[in-house]
């Protein structure tokens, strides 16, 4: 269950930013899971995490972060799909890698400007199992989202989906059409730099992950290969982690574990 809320920005936050140059406002929202945030060497107290969570509290968490993003797009027929290492996670197990410390998406151009629109700095609250409480997670567009170019790297990220307890977030980036792409007419681009054919993503599958009714890129294999090697979908062992047939789970290496192996 999902309900949404809106102007989050506090007083203080809304002070910070105003003493900043005005090409650092925006990355200063983007919280990172720890009690202090880095950017160009200025560092700010961070606003929602107080405490850097241990392994087994941070993948409960992103779980529940990935879980209610997918359900509120769903709820706001607004169409996304996992990429990088997320979908990696998806094609092992349909599930979070646990090294991995955010989640990444993408959505259409159209789908951005939607977001921009309504529902920018809205705040979404859900109920969930062990939180009395629920949890309320903020989306946030960056100002910047219209600008097409790759040069501009604090703001490759067009908009993040934030846990306001413990600062973990989603990435969420743009796919646009490059109509001046040297490869010609299809050719699909981010802003972090990545590249492929509209054939790569179109049409979307449908699939499950964490759970969840989610979209993957059509040729999701391929995407993988060229981003991370053939390897990443056969090596059972990264991480300090080791994937467990029977279980379908990645599982931490204990040093226990590992001297048993070297006997």
């Amino acid at each position: 269950m999902s309900r949404c809320k809106r102007q989050c920005s506090s007083g203080k936050q809304k002070a910070d930013l105003a003493q900043l140059p005005p090409t650092l406002r925006w990355p200063v929202l983007f919280k990172l899971p720890r009690c202090i945030l880095l950017i160009r060497f200025l560092i700010l107290p961070c606003s929602f995490a107080e405490s850097t969570l241990n392994y087994t509290e941070q993948k409960k968490a992103l779980r529940g972060l990935v879980q209610a993003f997918l359900v509120t797009f769903n709820d706001l027929s607004i169409e996304t799909w996992l990429m990088h290492g997320t979908l990696l996670g998806w094609w092992w197990n349909k599930q979070i890698l646990p090294w991995d410390s955010d989640i990444d998406v993408q959505v259409s151009e159209t789908s951005m400007f939607f977001l921009a629109a309504y529902y920018n700095m809205s705040v979404f609250y859900h109920r969930m199992p062990g939180k009395p409480k629920g949890r309320e997670y903020l989306l946030e567009v960056n100002p910047h989202y219209q600008n097409r170019g790759q040069t501009d790297k604090l703001n490759v990220i067009d908009a993040r989906w934030i846990d306001m307890e413990s600062g973990l977030f989603i990435d969420i980036t743009t796919v646009r059409y490059n109509m001046t792409h040297p490869a010609g007419e299809g050719m699909m681009s981010c802003k972090d730099g990545h590249e492929f054919r509209d054939t790569y993503l179109f049409p979307l599958r449908s699939a499950l992950f964490e759970g969840v009714r989610t979209k993957i890129p059509y040729r999701y294999r391929e995407l993988l290969v060229g981003e991370y090697g053939e390897k990443a979908l056969s090596l059972t062992e990264f991480k300090n982690h080791r994937f467990d047939d029977d279980q379908m789970e990645w599982i931490p290496v204990t040093e226990e574990m590992k001297s048993r192996a070297d006997l």
